[in-house]
Parts: structure tokens; C-alpha cells; sequence
């Protein structure tokens, strides 16, 4: 019987990283060639840039899984970051600045379960889609400035930050908690706590 534990040991720290690798490799050879097609089909309607906040969700969903399988503090950041290291590696289209993007992203999921341990444990709706609005706002700020965003009409930008919000509710929260819903009916896991 499968085991999720608090405590960092090996275990912990291979599961985060294999959740970190899997998710890299689904970024980089799934989510981001859909995002890169329909971008391109929405260029000439002006509104291309909106793609960049309907998949940004999809790209946040390694902090909550790795923090469904290692409930504590820490988790999140680490299996995001190792996902945007592993996208950026195998040839992601935002080099080394995913790295950056994956840890804030990351540490912004924390929100939703932080300080309280057992907010980690417990995984609530609450907290996961607390965690997914949270991401958001470490996705949409960052890139607000790097990418030059505020230059864009005020309508398209308040348009990109709602379709971010919907987008992270629903990939990153809902999403992310029906599969670790599904995993708990499959496989009855127990919590090992400190």
C-alpha cells in the first residue's frame, strides 16, 4: 500500500523528482506544442496573446501533485522547479527563464497550504484551488513585466488575467484534485506523519 509521507527522506525527494521529470517532459512535448499551434492560429485575430494565459494553468500542475504526495512545506516549490528545469533542458522555448518562472510558480501554489501542515495533508478543495489562484498571480506578474504585457490595451490585459484565473482554477484546482480524488479511490493511501 502506497504511503504519503510528511517527512523529507529519499522516498520524498525521488517521488517529488519523478513527478518533477514526468511534468517536465508532459510540458515541454504536450502542453507547449498545443499552446505554440493555437497561438499561431489566433495571431491574425489579435488576441494571441490570450493563449498565453488559457494553458498557463496546464503549467502550474506539478506543485499540487507534488504536494498531494509529499504533503509538506517544500514540496511544491521543489517538484515545480525540477519540472521547469527538466522543460527548459529538453529544449523548452523558454530557456533558463522557466527555471525562474517554475520556482515562483511553485512557491505561489504553497500559499494555499501554508503554514499549516496539516492544510498539506488534509489536500482540501479550498486549499488546492486557493494554491491554483495563487499560481496564477506568480505566473501573470512576472511575465506582466517581462513580456512587455502592460504595453497591450487594457482590455486584452484584464482579459488575460480572467482567462489565467479560470485557467488555474480549473487546470491547476480542479483538475489536480479529481486526479489525486481518482488516485485516493484507486490506491487507498495512508498518511505517514511526523
Amino acid at each position: 500500500m502506497f504511503t504519503r509521507s510528511s517527512k523529507w527522506d529519499v522516498k520524498s525527494v525521488i517521488l517529488v523528482a519523478l513527478i518533477g521529470i514526468l511534468m517536465g517532459i508532459i510540458y515541454t512535448y504536450g502542453f507547449n506544442n498545443l499552446y505554440n499551434l493555437t497561438k499561431f492560429i489566433m495571431l491574425p485575430t489579435g488576441y494571441a496573446p490570450v493563449m498565453d494565459m488559457v494553458f498557463s494553468g496546464l503549467w502550474y500542475m506539478a506543485a499540487p501533485l507534488a504536494m498531494y504526495f509529499v504533503p509538506t512545506c517544500g514540496s511544491g516549490i521543489l517538484g515545480e522547479a525540477i519540472a521547469s528545469v527538466v522543460e527548459m533542458a529538453i529544449g523548452g522555448q523558454w530557456g533558463a527563464l522557466t527555471i525562474l518562472e517554475g520556482a515562483i510558480q511553485g512557491a505561489t501554489n504553497e500559499i494555499g497550504f501554508f503554514p499549516k501542515k496539516s492544510r498539506y495533508e488534509k489536500y482540501s478543495w479550498k486549499s488546492v484551488l486557493t494554491g491554483a489562484f495563487c499560481a496564477n498571480l506568480g505566473g501573470y506578474i512576472p511575465q506582466y513585466f517581462i513580456y512587455g504585457w502592460y504595453k497591450y490595451s487594457l482590455n486584452l490585459q484584464i482579459t488575460m488575467f480572467i482567462v489565467g484565473v479560470v485557467s488555474a482554477l480549473l487546470f491547476d484546482g480542479v483538475l489536480v484534485k479529481l486526479i489525486t480524488n481518482l488516485f485516493e479511490r484507486a490506491l487507498k493511501p495512508k498518511l505517514d506523519i511526523d
